[in-house]
Formats: structure tokens, sequence, C-alpha cells
């Protein structure tokens, strides 16, 4: 088959979390089960930009990819050249699949296919939530639903979500929608079975030398709940949390307020975004894994960590927390700081505990969610579409 997947930000633009590894996991995955996938995206990588030449395939771990430019209008990764080259090519595709909703590349290239006749596949990753649009510039993207969005949702010959949360979600807005399936994000377990003996940076090795240590790896982003996950430090006494991860409009100075309000913020540090061998390197080192997020349609860091062989802790706004709680890979707990702090203190003095948690995790992630079978699936979607 020969599939267009249409995106705003792609490999290798890890500042925008979750959705750029599982879109570029699951192409790299179809190729290797020799389908022809082509990647249409922008060269926007935060404020800096991806160093390919515009609109020109490169290989990019096996996946043809075209990074086109966005000269304005950044917020809504708007590419002249990419619409130009939509028109051109969609209709030399089989099935067009197209990625995050409030972005005017879901717009266009859904515009696309239907003029081409071409079906397409709708992945909202998580934009779809009640909540969030609520709490985050209502009226843009009440406008956007209304001018753009439902057009592309009721569209689609389907919509992808990746767990029964997200669906649930997405079912509280007033479209009429087409079939919804889930299918989960993939990891492959081998990128967290063992280190590469790489470089590591001392800042990371003194950090991975702390014990306990608590490990955050996420965005830093008011929706990830890290104003829970520092008062709950209170309760923790000696522990140490590793915040790993970009930060997302400049949400850390606020942290640093609230975790001096705390009197916590000599127990907390901020690395910033880590990949490849220090990313091993934190999660080998960390005794736990927390993600207290308000709203999280899947949670990919959760699936790294218990690939990785470490135990979570989620709150059931993870989207992954049905998984975690009946596999018994790590302990669902209530956001709330006075709950979420003992909750992991008692985790954290049953180290047997935490090693079943750890194992029965690692099982879990190669078991269910490795990459070549959830390809294989999606495949078996994309063949049933067209």
């Amino acid at each position: 088959m020969k599939i267009l997947h249409v995106t705003p930000y792609y490999y290798p633009a890890l500042r925008y979390g979750g959705p750029v590894r599982s879109v570029h996991g699951l192409c790299r995955s179809l190729v290797r089960l020799g389908h022809e996938i082509e990647v249409f995206t922008t060269d926007l990588d935060g404020p800096d930009r991806i160093e390919h030449p515009p609109g020109e395939a490169v290989e990019v771990e096996e996946v043809a990819v075209r990074y086109f430019s966005v000269r304005y209008c950044r917020r809504l990764f708007f590419a002249p050249e990419m619409a130009r080259e939509l028109a051109r090519r969609a209709g030399e595709f089989d099935l067009v699949h197209i990625h995050t909703f409030f972005t005017w590349p879901t717009s266009a290239a859904a515009a696309a296919a239907v003029r081409n006749n071409i079906p397409y596949i709708l992945s909202p990753r998580g934009m779809l939530v009640k909540d969030l649009v609520r709490r985050k510039s209502r009226l843009v993207k009440s406008v956007w639903i209304h001018l753009f969005g439902r057009r592309a949702v009721e569209g689609a010959a389907r919509i992808h979500v990746t767990t029964d949360i997200e669906g649930e979600e997405i079912r509280r807005f007033n479209f009429n929608l087409p079939e919804v399936f889930v299918l989960p994000v993939g990891v492959d377990p081998a990128d967290f079975s063992s280190g590469t003996g790489g470089p590591v940076s001392p800042e990371i090795e003194a950090l991975a030398r702390k014990k306990p240590l608590i490990l955050f790896l996420s965005r830093v982003h008011w929706k990830k709940g890290l104003d829970r996950l520092i008062p709950a430090l209170r309760y923790l006494e000696g522990a140490h949390l590793a915040v790993a991860g970009n930060d997302d409009g400049d949400y850390g100075k606020k942290l640093d307020r609230l975790a001096s309000r705390a009197g916590v913020l000599e127990r907390i540090t901020f690395t910033g975004p880590v990949y490849g061998e220090e990313k091993r390197r934190i999660l080998s080192a960390a005794d736990i894994f927390v993600l207290p997020s308000y709203s999280e349609n899947f949670g990919i860091a959760v699936l790294e960590a218990m690939a990785a062989g470490l135990p979570v802790v989620v709150t059931p706004e993870v989207g992954l927390s049905p998984q975690v709680e009946s596999a018994g890979a790590g302990v669902v707990l209530d956001g709330a700081p006075e709950i979420l702090g003992p909750g992991i203190r008692e985790l954290l003095n049953q180290p047997d505990r935490l090693k079943e948690l750890g194992e029965r995790g690692r099982e879990l992630a190669a078991r269910r969610f490795a990459w070549g079978g959830i390809a294989r699936s999606m495949a078996e979607i994309y063949r049933q579409v067209i």
C-alpha cells in the first residue's frame, strides 16, 4: 500500500512530545512491513527549524519525509508549499493518515483527500478533550471546530484513538462521528533494554546517584500535573525529583515558585529534555516513574518507563491507567498531593514490590505494545478502509 502521513511536526522535532515519537515509530514500522510510506510535515522545531531542503524528500530512519517551510502563522503550522504539493500529489496515494487536530495541515490534508476522492484516517492525538478546550484558548478552538474541524472529523473514513479514554472524550463533542477504532501507541523494547555505553553528562550522572529518585519524564506543561507532584514531595522526606522534559511556555518559572513555597526546591532537578543514552541512564537509575496528568490521551512516557522495567504511578486521567492497573505494572492514584505523596512513599518503602511492578510493566510493554504488532494491525485497518 502507498500511504501518505500528514503531521504538523515530525522527528527529530522531539520537543513536541509523544506524538512525534509515536508517528515516527508507526511510519518506520510500516516501512519495515513493506509498505510505501511518505510523510508531509513542516520544518518547525519550536523556535528552531529542522535543517533539511524545504519540500525535498529525505530519508529519516528509513522513512521518506518532506519538510515544508512555515513562513508565518507558526502557531497554525501554515506551510503554503505543502498545500500545493497536496493538491498535486494526494491522488497518488491509496490512503492519507492525518495526525493532530488544531493545526492547519490537518484541514489542508483532509480537504485535499476529499478533492481527490482518497479516504483518510484522522488521529487527533489527544487534542479533542473538552476540558483542554475549555481551559485554554476556548474561543479560538471553538471557532476552529466550527470553521474547519467538524468537516475534518466528519469527512474521515475512520477516527483513530489510542485508548478508550480518548474515544470517550471525542464522543463528548457534537460530531456526526464515523467509525472510531482504538489502537495504542507502540514501543521498541530494545531501545530501553540496555545502554549503548555512550557518553552521559556529569549532571545526569550526578542526578542518577540520588536515592530515592522519582522521575517525571514528559513536557513541562500545566496539563501534566507537576503542580500536583511538587507539593507531594512534602510527604516524601529525602526523595529527589528529576523533571526531564522540554519547558512548554515558560511553565517552569511557575513551578519554581510553587516548589519554593512548598519548601522542596532543593530536592528537584529540572534537566531539560533528555535523549538517547542520557534518557536510558535516567530511566535505569530512577526508583519510580510518576505522571500525574490532568489529561493524557495515552501516555507514551509511561509506556517507555514500563519498557525500561520501571514501576509507574499515574492518575486516572492518564489513558494507559487501566492497563497499568490490570497488569499490576504500577499504581493508579488520585492526583491530590495529600494522596499522591503518601501513596508514592508507601511504594518506595517496599523494594520487593517495586521490582515486581517493574517486571510486570516490562512484560506488558513487550507483549502488548511492541511496534511490529501494532503496525500490522494499523495496516489491516488501512486495507479495510481502502
